[in-house]
């Protein structure tokens, strides 16, 4: 079967399957003819006898569809997941968000003590550091407080008290899922008052609790990071805290306290009904890729690279997160010394018996592509990396 040059609502409802004649009646252009016999090719390999695969190049400049094999059958997106959160953030989000922690007080300061409470307020900003908690124990100090007579709160309401992903496995190094997070860990308090005596500020006596913030609490420091940041090392490292804590950025976006999985769930179930899919046909757990319940398809992937292609507010933030080909991120050691090198810009994935490669590439024409390929069933990962790198090398040769 010949895959003709079609437009988007063309290709919905087809089942468009590999390259295996010529048809008079559909013209085609050189490098398509070229790229389909390379890829029928490339997908007689002996893996695809016991592994599946799913896969679709999508031609964004033409708007048509390239190729595709079984982009509509649903497998498990191991860390290109992670491409529907960035997305999603992005789009419900905007390129200037930025993840925040504060430090409140409420009470009275004389004398330089504080009689009240310290609150500090979780945004699970995984980029919270040392640097950050000397900066709130430099506020304290600064806002004349040399000891205290009350308590530290610990305000996590941020989001509910789920330590771990649906599907997650227990033996996985699974990051954690707390709204106040320092280097990543969630030892805040330990920390914060570590900083404190650091500043001279006296904590003897001060206990710690957990509480909300009050109505009446006035804010003394807030640090913060911006999204690009955080997608940056999510996408290039395939970072899951980064990614759990975005995902859990656009839970907090509905207004619900505490945000849970389902509110980031249903906003990219809304997101995916934009782009034209039913999200009943799909199954989303976490926003890294941990889970193994996520279920999703080649074709759901391209088509969120597509929605991020048209608009600028969206791709222009997101392609300078992808790993490059042969250069850095995940992608550092792969495609070397080959024409895609420099070229692939895509996000990896892989769990067991799962590795995927979803991202944007040019073509020697210059046309831009958007490609999914997922092998699943494999029992080593270099199986499906070394096809995934061999089917771009062959979209970016001439």
């Amino acid at each position: 079967m010949l895959v003709p040059v079609q437009t988007l609502a063309q290709e919905e409802g087809e089942q468009v399957g590999r390259h295996e004649g010529a048809d008079s009646t559909v013209l085609m252009v050189p490098y398509r003819e070229l790229v389909m016999q390379r890829l029928d090719a490339l997908v007689d390999d002996s893996l695809m006898e016991r592994a599946q695969l799913g896969l679709m190049v999508w031609d964004l400049t033409d708007d048509t569809l390239l190729y595709a094999l079984n982009h509509r059958q649903l497998m498990r997106t191991a860390s290109t997941m992670k491409l529907l959160t960035a997305i999603t953030a992005l789009d419900y989000l905007g390129p200037t968000y930025k993840y925040k922690t504060s430090l409140y007080y409420r009470g009275q300061i004389s004398n330089g003590q504080l009689t009240g409470d310290l609150i500090c307020r979780g945004g699970m900003d995984p980029m919270f550091d040392r640097k950050d908690m000397q900066a709130f124990a430099q506020a304290v100090k600064d806002k004349g407080i040399k000891s205290i007579r009350g308590r530290i709160i610990m305000d996590s309401s941020m989001k509910d008290g789920e330590k771990w992903g649906e599907g997650w496995c227990w033996d996985d190094d699974n990051p954690t899922l707390s709204p106040l997070l320092i280097n990543g860990k969630a030892d805040f308090s330990t920390q914060f008052m570590i900083e404190l005596r650091g500043a001279r500020v006296s904590t003897g006596g001060v206990s710690v609790a957990s509480g909300s913030l009050p109505n009446d609490a006035k804010l003394i420091c807030q640090r913060s990071h911006p999204i690009g940041d955080v997608l940056k090392q999510m996408m290039k490292e395939s970072d899951n805290l980064y990614a759990e804590s975005t995902y859990y950025q656009i839970a907090a976006s509905s207004g619900g306290r505490p945000a849970t999985a389902k509110d980031a769930q249903k906003l990219e179930e809304n997101l995916l009904v934009r782009i034209g899919l039913d999200p009943s046909r799909y199954r989303l757990a976490d926003g890294s890729g941990l889970s193994l319940y996520n279920y999703l398809t080649a074709e759901a992937q391209v088509r969120l690279l597509r929605y991020a292609w048209f608009r600028d507010e969206i791709y222009h933030q997101l392609l300078p997160t992808l790993p490059i080909a042969g250069e850095d991120g995940t992608l550092k050691k792969r495609m070397t010394d080959t024409a895609a090198q420099g070229n692939v810009q895509a996000k990896t994935g892989s769990v067991t018996g799962v590795s995927a490669l979803t991202g944007y590439l040019t073509a020697p024409n210059g046309h831009r592509l958007a490609f999914s390929i997922i092998n699943q069933g494999v029992r080593r990962m270099a199986e499906g990396r070394d096809f995934q790198d061999r089917l771009c090398e062959a979209l970016c040769q001439p």
